[in-house]
């Protein structure tokens, strides 16, 4: 619960004005409902009272007729209001908490990003911020309304009507739902837990069954994967199942303890009206106000069977929000005149070297080539140039700073990596592009295309429009390599990192695509991991790089 709470009062903080305002309107729903039922019975036993005694005619029932309507409006009207407020509040709290999320997993070491399964991570991470949806919405607003306002009543019943009654209905109200929920959590934990990890690993499977099923298909495993989806998640269902009794058995003992207080009450105001220490209809507003605050206690039902999932949430959010909490700095001023340097730079792992230190210079307008076997350490060289691993050993110099200690935009603004991977979206050719620019016009993106060679191939199928499946899809491996680095030129970067940036690609179309990129970055520095003659023709020096 301690995780939970730190979290809940972590992500609160920005929207805490409209919170504030939403859980000020639940107590006020909460209190006109206890009014307007205690005042409902007061009037009543009154006008009877009065018209036993013979007086009905000098009773005034306007005014409480008049308050109980103004309260049945205020109150629909503060519901409303409260539903808005705090749907609202939560909504942008917790679409800030998944931008920090997903802004910390940018923020983690480049090889772990590399085994990052990112449709797992995703699910996981809209899975987490929906339970701490409802944390806010289902457990900590209306379980601060409900003390809030049981207490109110409790005073206010200790001045009107009796302490006694005050007592018992502040003591029903607070301890024993209390009890119930502390009790109820850790039996609901359990399968709350089972539920949400059935479910994700469910999701999980399935998107593998979908990404993957040609493959399945082909080597007979299709029915397999499907089992597996299946089993998933008929063990959620069957967890849903537990908490489901355990909802039930939860509302039947919070209605008991609603009749067990109001019955109280009753007995009390019996007592007290036959003691002649006051009136039936006082005593009514203490046996209706008991009737009422059963609504205060009834989130205690709602948030229970989801306590665990949120738990979970809070325990697996809470260190990354620490870990990636944002931090003022200034921002350091970049050399213009310098590009990239290294000397004697190399990594080690398990005390051992990747590489033999390599040192270099890559001024802006030159181009250098990283020449070695496969495996030597040509990618992790231009990784280390961006900052994305730190070297064990020597230095690296980003326009003079060392790039591991500058801000993500810092470095982006000045440096772009193409790595063998490319990365394309779900969407048309101009959106692609527009990731690195939005603000580009047409006209640019065509001459990012034409330096790339790529524009001729697309005219014919649609140009800009041409709409691209999941990652890429529609177009060959040279092609979309050739759209990533149109997308890279787009940045009009001053440091151009490429590792294989022709791979796929035939002879002459390779040694167009090296020309296109200089021409449209004259003035850049080009670091290119090479393995094709094309790439290495276009170098001002050859960088070895051998294995340790």
């Amino acid at each position: 619960m301690k995780a939970l709470l730190s979290v809940i009062i972590a992500i609160s903080r920005a929207e805490r004005v409209a919170l504030s305002y939403g859980l000020a309107l639940s107590i006020a729903v909460l209190v006109m409902g206890v009014a307007l039922l205690a005042l409902s019975g007061w009037f009543i036993m009154a006008t009877a009272a009065a018209g036993i005694a013979g007086i009905g005619v000098l009773f005034n029932v306007f005014a409480p007729s008049a308050m109980v309507r103004f309260l049945a409006l205020g109150r629909t009207a503060a519901r409303y209001g409260e539903r808005v407020l705090t749907h609202d509040a939560t909504l942008r709290a917790v679409s800030g908490l998944r931008v920090a999320l997903l802004r910390g997993v940018l923020m983690r070491p480049h090889r772990a990003l590399e085994q990052l399964r990112a449709a797992s991570e995703l699910n996981r991470i809209t899975a987490d911020t929906e339970a701490l949806d409802g944390a806010l919405l289902r457990l900590v607003l209306p379980a601060l309304a409900g003390w809030i306002t049981i207490l109110a009543a409790s005073l206010l019943l200790w001045w009107l009507v009796a302490p006694t009654m005050a007592l018992i209905l502040g003591a029903g109200y607070l301890v024993l739902p209390t009890v119930i929920f502390l009790a109820g959590q850790k039996v609901a934990k359990r399968p709350a837990r089972l539920a949400e990890a059935a479910l994700q690993i469910g999701r999980s499977r399935m998107v593998d069954l979908v990404l993957g099923r040609d493959d399945l298909a082909v080597f007979g495993q299709l029915p397999r994967a499907t089992r597996g989806a299946q089993d998933a998640f008929d063990r959620a269902a069957e967890a849903r199942r537990q908490l489901d009794r355990i909802d039930r058995i939860t509302g039947m003992l919070l209605d008991m303890v609603s009749a067990l207080v109001t019955v109280g009450c009753l007995l009390s105001g019996i007592a007290l009206v036959q003691a002649g220490t006051i009136s039936v209809a006082t005593a009514a507003i203490g046996v209706f106000a008991a009737l009422a605050l059963a609504e205060a206690v009834a989130s205690v039902r709602r948030a229970l069977t989801e306590i665990g999932r949120m738990t979970q949430a809070a325990r697996r959010i809470g260190p990354a929000l620490r870990a990636h909490a944002p931090q003022a700095s200034d921002a350091p001023v970049l050399a213009s005149d310098t590009g990239l340097e290294m000397r004697d730079a190399a990594i080690e792992v398990s005390g051992r070297p990747l590489f033999r230190p390599v040192s270099l210079s890559v001024r802006p307008g030159e181009t250098v080539v990283l020449q070695g076997a496969s495996g030597s350490g040509k990618s992790t060289l231009l990784l280390m140039a961006v900052g994305a691993l730190s070297p064990s050993r020597g230095q690296v110099s980003l326009f003079g700073a060392d790039p591991s200690r500058l801000p993500m935009e810092t470095v982006t603004e000045s440096a772009v990596l193409v790595t063998q991977r490319a990365v394309l979206i779900s969407g048309t050719v101009a959106a692609n592009l527009r990731l690195a620019a939005p603000e580009a016009r047409d006209d640019a993106l065509w001459a990012a295309l034409e330096a790339t060679c790529l524009a001729d191939t697309l005219r014919g199928r649609g140009g800009l429009d041409l709409r691209l499946g999941a990652r890429g899809a529609g177009l060959s491996g040279g092609e979309a390599r050739r759209l990533v680095l149109a997308r890279a030129i787009l940045r009009t970067p001053r440091l151009l990192l490429l590792d294989e940036p022709t791979e796929g690609l035939d002879e002459a179309t390779a040694r167009r695509v090296m020309a296109g990129l200089r021409q449209a970055c004259p003035d850049a520095a080009f670091l290119v991991a090479a393995h094709h003659a094309a790439e290495r023709d276009q170098a001002d020096r050859i960088v070895e790089v051998a294995r340790a």
